[in-house]
């Protein structure tokens, strides 16, 4: 049975080539809130061209087909709507990403507004004991999963 302590979190990337480190992100969002608000890097903030943007939207839905209430929304700068909404009670980040976490915190309370319960989950490792990235995938050093294909860089 799921437990949800909180009303609305929010999450954000680029989820470019997802994987498993993605994964374990957004199944921790939802795995402890009722609403999750993921906050989706514009092609500027991505540095994809035109029609990525939409195609990683597409993706992700893909990827959420089977999960709770959520929004995407387009991320225009790396703070987002964490900064603003109101509702948003927690954030959920990989461990290298709590220093920006942190960031909108102290933010949000020059704004007058709460601070954000920040759950931070350890980054996914591959088979090589080093972090799955996109970039890694990308480069067919690694598949979704953290299979080593290659030796990577």
């Amino acid at each position: 049975m799921q437990v949800t302590h909180y009303k609305k979190v929010a999450v954000g990337g680029s989820f470019d080539v997802l994987h498993e480190g993605h994964r374990a992100l957004l199944d921790k969002a939802f795995d402890v809130s009722e609403y999750v608000l993921i906050g989706l890097a514009s092609n500027k903030m991505a540095g994809n061209d035109a029609a990525a943007y939409e195609k990683r939207k597409r993706g992700l839905e893909d990827f959420l087909e089977h999960e709770g209430q959520y929004h995407i929304v387009e991320l225009n700068d790396p703070l987002g709507d964490a900064v603003r909404d109101r509702e948003i009670d927690a954030i959920v980040v990989s461990e290298e990403t709590v220093p920006r976490a942190l960031e909108i915190n102290e933010l949000r309370k020059k704004r007058g507004l709460g601070v954000l319960e920040i759950l931070s989950v350890p980054l996914v490792l591959a088979e090589d004991g080093r972090p799955i990235s996109s970039t890694g995938i990308k480069r067919g050093e690694i598949d979704r999963e953290g299979r080593v294909l290659s030796e990577r860089k």
